[in-house]
């Protein structure tokens, strides 16, 4: 395929363009179908939840799987917004310090010279093969030593070191020229204040997609619930909402399972709509001027 003649970017609509149309909006669509899914099953009754064969969109669309995931929400003796406020807390806090670790120990491995570290980026480049499940059994007994189990940081210190975003923010950093952190120390900057006012504008687009990473991982989590936590008032929503689903009889679980994924859904999806516009904002105008 040749592009010649291809405008980059034009102001309004260029044939040029077509071709990219043409993979593109089918590659869309594509993407789409599971988000469309959730929310067709989220709204289906029960009667199209069973039916065979499925359907992928809903006929009858109705709010009973929510009413019902609200009827057993108000029987439990916590209330519905405990679980939320834990929930916030815990992504909100565990982004921040993931973002901030990342970026520090990505910045120290790809800029500062010191003993052991090839070794630690080695093993940094080890712990991608492993799973969060194969650590499972080690990570309990990290957070039981430090006597944390039953406690807040319980829900966000076992996630916080994320071997693919430094990986990936490592990469960002490399590619800042040393003659422009150089300069910088030279007008009298410190490693910190090069990091945070040279560095980090250099690699927003990465750190956003950091932060998207962090979110899911955090918002999502129902696992650390019930391995770490034994009070009920300090488990999150995640945790909450798979409880009372897998709680409720085969047949009415199924809505308020579907009822319940498009809920802790939205949250990812409008983080990552908000996050991804930042991105593509930073690489389109960020760079060294």
């Amino acid at each position: 395929m040749s592009f010649q003649g291809t405008r980059i970017n034009p102001r309004k609509f260029d044939k040029s363009q077509v071709p990219f149309y043409l993979i593109l909006i089918p590659l869309a669509i594509l993407m789409l179908l599971p988000i469309l899914f959730i929310f067709n099953n989220a709204f289906k009754p029960q009667s199209e939840l069973f039916a065979f064969p499925p359907k992928f969109f809903v006929r009858n669309p109705t709010f009973n799987n929510f009413r019902e995931l609200k009827s057993i929400s108000a029987m439990s003796s916590i209330p519905f917004s405990r679980y939320l406020i834990n929930s916030i807390l815990a992504t909100t806090l565990g982004v921040i310090i993931t973002v901030v670790i990342t970026a520090l120990s990505a910045y120290a491995l790809a800029k500062l010279k010191f003993a052991g570290k090839q070794i630690l980026f080695e093993i940094n480049t080890i712990a991608l093969m492993f799973v969060s499940s194969a650590v499972g059994i080690t990570r309990y007994l990290v957070i039981a030593k430090l006597g944390l189990v039953d406690s807040f940081w319980a829900l966000i210190l076992p996630s916080v070191a994320m071997p693919v975003s430094m990986f990936l923010l490592k990469q960002f950093i490399e590619q800042v020229p040393n003659e422009l952190i150089e300069a910088a120390k030279i007008d009298g900057a410190s490693e910190m204040q090069v990091l945070f006012h040279i560095v980090r504008p250099i690699i927003l687009p990465a750190i956003a997609t950091v932060a998207i990473m962090a979110f899911q991982i955090f918002w999502n989590d129902a696992a650390s619930s019930v391995t770490y936590i034994n009070n009920e008032s300090k488990r999150t929503f995640a945790f909450y909402l798979n409880s009372i689903t897998s709680q409720a009889n085969v047949v009415a679980g199924q809505g308020m399972a579907a009822a319940s994924s498009l809920i802790l859904f939205l949250p990812n999806l409008i983080f990552f709509i908000f996050s991804q516009s930042k991105v593509m904002d930073t690489m389109a105008h960020a760079g060294i001027k």
